[in-house]
Protein backbone atom coordinates (compact mmCIF):
# COMPACT_ATOMS: atom_id res chain seq x y z
CA UNK A 1 0.00 0.00 0.00
CA UNK A 2 1.27 3.56 -0.74
CA UNK A 3 -0.18 6.26 0.83
CA UNK A 4 0.01 9.83 -1.22
CA UNK A 5 -0.87 13.19 0.66
CA UNK A 6 -0.40 15.95 -0.70
CA UNK A 7 -1.47 18.39 2.14
CA UNK A 8 0.85 21.49 2.79
CA UNK A 9 1.59 22.45 6.17
CA UNK A 10 1.07 26.30 5.72
CA UNK A 11 0.35 27.26 9.59
CA UNK A 12 0.70 25.32 12.76
CA UNK A 13 -3.00 24.18 12.60
CA UNK A 14 -2.15 22.67 9.62
CA UNK A 15 1.08 20.91 10.70
CA UNK A 16 -0.86 19.39 14.01
CA UNK A 17 -3.72 17.82 11.47
CA UNK A 18 -0.89 16.25 9.40
CA UNK A 19 0.67 14.68 12.06
CA UNK A 20 -2.68 13.28 13.84
CA UNK A 21 -2.85 11.52 10.31
CA UNK A 22 0.60 10.37 10.02
CA UNK A 23 0.11 8.50 13.42
CA UNK A 24 -3.21 7.24 12.34
CA UNK A 25 -1.80 5.51 9.01
CA UNK A 26 -1.25 1.79 9.43
CA UNK A 27 2.78 1.03 9.82
CA UNK A 28 2.74 -1.62 7.51
CA UNK A 29 1.71 1.55 4.47
CA UNK A 30 4.09 3.57 2.46
CA UNK A 31 3.70 6.96 2.18
CA UNK A 32 4.68 9.30 -0.10
CA UNK A 33 4.18 12.96 1.11
CA UNK A 34 3.90 15.39 -1.69
CA UNK A 35 2.69 18.61 -2.88
CA UNK A 36 3.04 18.53 -6.97
CA UNK A 37 4.08 16.32 -9.64
CA UNK A 38 2.01 13.79 -7.98
CA UNK A 39 1.77 11.36 -11.28
CA UNK A 40 5.38 11.19 -11.79
CA UNK A 41 6.76 10.67 -7.92
CA UNK A 42 4.14 8.02 -7.43
CA UNK A 43 5.69 6.56 -10.38
CA UNK A 44 9.13 6.68 -8.98
CA UNK A 45 8.35 5.73 -5.39
CA UNK A 46 5.42 2.99 -6.66
CA UNK A 47 7.70 0.22 -5.76
CA UNK A 48 5.48 -3.12 -5.28
CA UNK A 49 3.03 -1.67 -4.53
CA UNK A 50 -0.53 -2.53 -5.21
CA UNK A 51 -2.87 0.10 -3.81
CA UNK A 52 -2.56 3.82 -4.09
CA UNK A 53 -4.50 5.94 -2.35
CA UNK A 54 -4.10 10.01 -3.74
CA UNK A 55 -5.51 11.98 -0.69
CA UNK A 56 -6.49 14.43 -1.21
CA UNK A 57 -7.12 15.92 -4.90
CA UNK A 58 -8.93 18.57 -3.14
CA UNK A 59 -5.70 20.20 -2.01
CA UNK A 60 -3.56 18.81 -5.00
CA UNK A 61 -5.65 21.55 -6.44
CA UNK A 62 -5.32 23.86 -3.50
CA UNK A 63 -1.49 23.60 -3.89
CA UNK A 64 -1.94 24.61 -7.63
CA UNK A 65 -3.43 27.97 -6.57
CA UNK A 66 -0.70 28.65 -3.79
CA UNK A 67 1.31 31.76 -5.72
CA UNK A 68 -2.30 33.17 -6.61
CA UNK A 69 -3.93 33.57 -2.93
CA UNK A 70 -2.90 36.61 -1.76
CA UNK A 71 -3.65 37.82 -5.57
CA UNK A 72 -6.41 39.99 -4.53
CA UNK A 73 -6.77 42.34 -7.50
CA UNK A 74 -7.88 40.77 -11.00
CA UNK A 75 -6.96 39.83 -13.31
CA UNK A 76 -6.12 35.95 -12.68
CA UNK A 77 -4.33 34.09 -14.98
CA UNK A 78 -6.86 31.56 -15.59
CA UNK A 79 -5.25 29.92 -18.50
CA UNK A 80 -2.04 29.67 -16.67
CA UNK A 81 -4.23 27.82 -13.83
CA UNK A 82 -6.49 25.84 -16.11
CA UNK A 83 -2.81 25.02 -17.90
CA UNK A 84 -1.72 23.54 -14.87
CA UNK A 85 -4.17 21.73 -13.25
CA UNK A 86 -4.62 20.28 -16.66
CA UNK A 87 -1.00 19.15 -17.00
CA UNK A 88 -0.86 18.15 -13.21
CA UNK A 89 -3.97 15.74 -13.34
CA UNK A 90 -2.71 14.41 -17.27
CA UNK A 91 0.58 13.46 -15.20
CA UNK A 92 -1.49 11.49 -12.67
CA UNK A 93 -2.94 9.72 -15.21
CA UNK A 94 -0.32 8.96 -17.24
CA UNK A 95 0.92 7.42 -14.08
CA UNK A 96 -2.09 5.52 -13.10
CA UNK A 97 -1.85 3.86 -16.90
CA UNK A 98 1.66 2.67 -16.52
CA UNK A 99 1.06 0.82 -13.87
CA UNK A 100 -0.49 -2.33 -12.29
CA UNK A 101 -1.58 -1.09 -8.93
CA UNK A 102 -5.18 0.03 -8.49
CA UNK A 103 -5.73 3.86 -7.65
CA UNK A 104 -8.16 4.93 -4.82
CA UNK A 105 -8.57 8.56 -5.30
CA UNK A 106 -9.97 11.01 -2.47
CA UNK A 107 -11.72 14.21 -3.46
CA UNK A 108 -14.32 16.84 -2.67
CA UNK A 109 -17.28 18.10 -4.66
CA UNK A 110 -17.75 21.40 -3.99
CA UNK A 111 -19.95 22.59 -7.07
CA UNK A 112 -23.07 21.71 -5.09
CA UNK A 113 -22.99 24.32 -2.70
CA UNK A 114 -23.08 28.28 -2.72
CA UNK A 115 -20.91 29.83 -5.31
CA UNK A 116 -17.90 31.62 -3.40
CA UNK A 117 -18.03 35.27 -3.14
CA UNK A 118 -15.04 35.86 -5.12
CA UNK A 119 -13.34 34.94 -8.90
CA UNK A 120 -10.18 33.49 -7.13
CA UNK A 121 -12.98 30.96 -5.13
CA UNK A 122 -15.37 30.27 -8.16
CA UNK A 123 -12.03 29.30 -10.38
CA UNK A 124 -11.18 26.92 -7.16
CA UNK A 125 -14.48 25.22 -7.62
CA UNK A 126 -14.73 25.33 -11.20
CA UNK A 127 -11.12 23.78 -11.52
CA UNK A 128 -11.30 21.00 -8.78
CA UNK A 129 -14.74 20.07 -11.13
CA UNK A 130 -12.42 19.66 -14.19
CA UNK A 131 -9.94 17.47 -11.77
CA UNK A 132 -12.45 15.35 -10.90
CA UNK A 133 -14.44 15.43 -14.04
CA UNK A 134 -10.73 14.42 -15.55
CA UNK A 135 -10.27 11.73 -13.02
CA UNK A 136 -13.39 10.33 -12.79
CA UNK A 137 -13.31 9.78 -17.27
CA UNK A 138 -10.95 6.92 -16.87
CA UNK A 139 -11.78 5.41 -13.25
CA UNK A 140 -13.61 2.15 -13.66
CA UNK A 141 -15.74 3.08 -10.30
CA UNK A 142 -16.61 6.12 -9.01
CA UNK A 143 -18.57 7.10 -5.54
CA UNK A 144 -20.25 9.79 -3.74
CA UNK A 145 -19.87 9.66 0.08
CA UNK A 146 -22.50 11.14 1.56
CA UNK A 147 -23.49 11.16 5.09
CA UNK A 148 -20.98 8.56 5.17
CA UNK A 149 -22.71 6.57 2.84
CA UNK A 150 -20.93 5.26 -0.36
CA UNK A 151 -23.15 6.41 -3.41
CA UNK A 152 -22.56 4.32 -6.30
CA UNK A 153 -22.08 7.03 -9.38
CA UNK A 154 -20.53 5.18 -12.34
CA UNK A 155 -20.70 2.70 -13.55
Amino acid sequence: MLFVATAEAGDEEMRHRIKEHQKDRPSDWSTLEVTSHVGSQICQQIGRAQVVIVDCITLLVNNIFGPHREQATPPLDVSLLELKLTAEISELIECMNQTNASFIMVTNEVGTGLVPVNQLGRLYRDLLGKANQMLAEMADEVYLMVAGLPVLIKP
